[in-house]
């Protein structure tokens, strides 16, 4: 797995802090975690279901709603509907970055703000709700007595999860006024409702309630004995692997049921449409990305064309030297190949055939473990510079090129 941090402008313009997870392939869809009140994208619950969806081909954004986390602005002044709007910010970053996304997963009043943000979306084929209120204003219970309070002074500081969090009397006006089951009811994807029976902050008759307002398809997993914040290991990860297999029937087709088949020793790159210079390669059973880094325009999905070119003298090097090994029963416990490629003035190549003009240099470093003398040692590097594509890259070749029909 693959995780990269993002920033992206909220509902309000302040940068919001976000984490992309990708598979190590190109992932088949994208989905969007929407984390619990007062919560960051980083607890383990999130980290852990993002962890087995991209396991299964989904790349997943998390991200810390305004005023939490590592995200910017001020708590204070946001409500239940720019966590709305926060989510569909987030949607159009990942529309624009790479694709929509097409399932979305909220945790406690994330999973309220996943439903009401899902007809906003139109790419979502599916939502997932965790310990999820049937209506946003199940969270005053939190406030206790302060509720009076916060509505007579305005405003009020309350401790929440052991922290300080500042309550402004707009954000209870805006939780009474923001309904949840009307947008369930209009759902036009897949739900799954997932709840503890024993959760002590939201009571699971809130998922009852879900469950009945959805059409089908829905779904619903009791989760036991966990408490709201699938605090205990065992339960996020329980929680996770139901979830990602559910989720999986929402996945597009496997790219090898979409592609062509290839010939022996054919490779086949392809634009994804995911980024500028964002690319497939296929080459047998095997599917990897190609781009630039961000320096050069890319989305760094994955490596550069030099990078595979380097990549493939590396790997010829090491496998060669494994073969002579083997066959000389010499004790070589490990190799590996470090190299760059480079770009230098023809007059300040003394052993090259060019006098004007760039040329191109490859440095190769090839480190070698084993108990090994020096004659070996020695043999071993003569025998790195007869592996096939170090020949192939100094000998002579035509790459010719034609347009396909059609």
């Amino acid at each position: 797995m693959r995780s990269e941090k993002l920033n992206f402008p909220g509902h309000s313009g302040e940068m919001l802090a976000a984490r992309l997870d990708t598979p190590t392939s190109l992932p088949r869809a994208y989905a969007l975690f929407a984390h619990c009140f007062t919560c960051s994208k980083d607890i383990f619950a999130a980290s852990r279901i993002s962890a087995a969806l991209v396991e299964r081909g989904f790349a997943v954004l998390r991200f810390d709603f305004t005023g939490l986390g590592m995200s910017e602005g001020e708590f204070a002044n946001t409500n239940f509907s720019s966590n709305v709007a926060d989510l569909v910010k987030a949607a159009e970053f990942l529309r624009d970055l790479h694709a929509a996304p097409t399932l979305l997963i909220g945790h406690s009043l994330g999973g309220a703000a996943v439903l009401a943000a899902a007809g906003e979306i139109e790419e979502v084929q599916a939502v997932v709700t965790i310990g999820a209120p049937s209506e946003p204003a199940h969270v005053e219970k939190q406030f206790g007595d302060k509720l009076d309070d916060i509505r007579k002074q305005g405003e009020l500081e309350v401790q929440l999860a052991g922290r300080p969090f500042k309550i402004k009397k707009q954000f209870l006006e805006d939780l009474e006024a923001s309904t949840i089951r009307r947008r369930v009811e209009t759902l036009r994807c897949a739900l799954l409702v997932m709840h503890s029976p024993v959760d002590k902050i939201v009571n699971v008759d809130n998922a009852r309630q879900i469950f009945q307002a959805a059409k089908h398809p829905k779904s619903f997993i009791s989760l036991d004995d966990a408490d709201h914040l699938l605090g205990k290991r065992s339960d996020a990860e329980y929680a996770a692997s139901v979830l990602a297999a559910w989720a999986q029937r929402y996945l597009p087709p496997a790219l090898e049921t979409q592609a062509p088949s290839l010939n022996e020793g054919e490779v086949e790159v392809s634009e994804t449409g995911a980024g500028k210079f964002a690319n497939e390669v296929r080459a047998g059973q095997h599917r990897l990305p190609a781009d630039e880094p961000e320096k050069m325009g890319g989305t760094d999905t994955g490596p550069s064309p030099y990078d595979y070119l380097l990549a493939g003298l590396g790997a010829c090097t090491a496998m060669t030297l494994r073969m002579y090994a083997e066959r000389k029963k010499l004790a070589l416990d490990k190799v590996s190949v470090r190299l760059k490629h480079n770009r230098l003035h023809a007059e300040d190549c003394t052993d090259c055939e060019s006098q004007s003009g760039q040329i191109g240099e490859i440095q190769r470093v090839i480190h070698l473990q084993g108990v090994l003398s020096a004659e070996e040692r020695d043999k071993l590097l003569e025998i790195a510079d007869k592996c096939p594509v170090h020949r192939t890259l100094e000998g002579e070749i035509k790459v010719r090129t034609n347009l396909a029909d059609g």
